[in-house]
């Protein structure tokens, strides 16, 4: 297995049409989801270690902590699904932490080390990632509809590759999905469309026979750079504060999603 993935997919026989809602997707062989937020319910997960993360910076540089949660995202009790912790990768998170020690003074390379030693410490505080992080309510059957009809699943996600190989190894989701592509450095990150062209080449589709499911911007913006069918807004992790997006369709529940096969 390489580091973005898999590369065990194949080209279906015949194509379906998927219905998201009351819009129809004709001609598609493979769905590609994010994960947190979108597969993943990390809403607790992600505003603990954010929380975490910046009473740590607190303690090192008093008085940037509650600058760094709101930077994070945490509002009081719930986590901006737009912001930098939900929708950012580890090294976007770092780099933003560290531009908050250096506007403090702090030289930039030494900034980039402190925040590097919290994130550790921050992590090595909570419990493993994948068993805090279960699947989303709904989440679990749409994944046996669609493999059920034949399409093609995969996963582009913010997180590493092997958080997002955790999580499938935790909650059994290894058949169900062809391929990922995960963050990793000095690769592209969301929304470039090249993302959504590696994993296209991993499964043997074209980005046209490509629907995207995510819950943040920019998943709607690398599947509409991409040219794939659709961009669809999955906003059942946020119903009580849904995340404004530039979306083919929005969707506030899993089972919205159904193959409808050819004949």
């Amino acid at each position: 297995m390489v580091n973005s993935g898999r590369c065990l997919g194949g080209r279906l026989e015949k194509l379906v049409s998927i219905c998201c809602g009351t819009t129809t997707f004709p001609g598609i062989r493979a769905v590609f989801f994010d994960k947190d937020g979108t597969l993943a319910d990390v809403e607790p997960y992600l505003r603990a270690l954010a929380e975490g993360r910046s009473r740590a910076l607190d303690q090192r540089v008093p008085g940037v902590g509650e600058a760094m949660q709101r930077a994070f995202g945490v509002r009081g009790d719930r986590l901006d699904p737009a912001g930098l912790m939900a929708v950012g990768t580890r090294l976007e998170n770092e780099i933003a932490a560290a531009t908050y020690l250096a506007a403090q003074g702090i030289p930039w390379f030494e900034a980039l080390a402190q925040v590097a030693q919290v994130f550790q410490e921050a992590d090595r505080q909570l419990p493993s990632r994948a068993p805090q992080t279960p699947p989303l309510p709904g989440i679990l059957p749409l994944l046996e509809h669609l493999t059920r009809h034949g399409v093609l699943l995969g996963v582009i996600s913010a997180d590493s590759p092997s958080n997002i190989q955790s999580f499938f190894d935790t909650y059994g989701l290894d058949p169900y999905f062809q391929g990922y592509v995960g963050a990793e450095p000095s690769q592209p990150t969301k929304p470039d469309p090249r993302l959504v062209y590696r994993l296209c080449d991993q499964l043997g589709v074209a980005p046209a026979e490509v629907l995207m499911v995510g819950d943040g911007q920019g998943d709607m913006e690398m599947a509409i750079a991409a040219h794939t069918a659709g961009a669809i807004a999955a906003l059942w992790a946020w119903l009580a504060d849904p995340p404004a997006l530039t979306a083919s369709v929005q969707l506030h529940d899993p089972s919205q999603i159904t193959v409808i096969p050819y004949p």
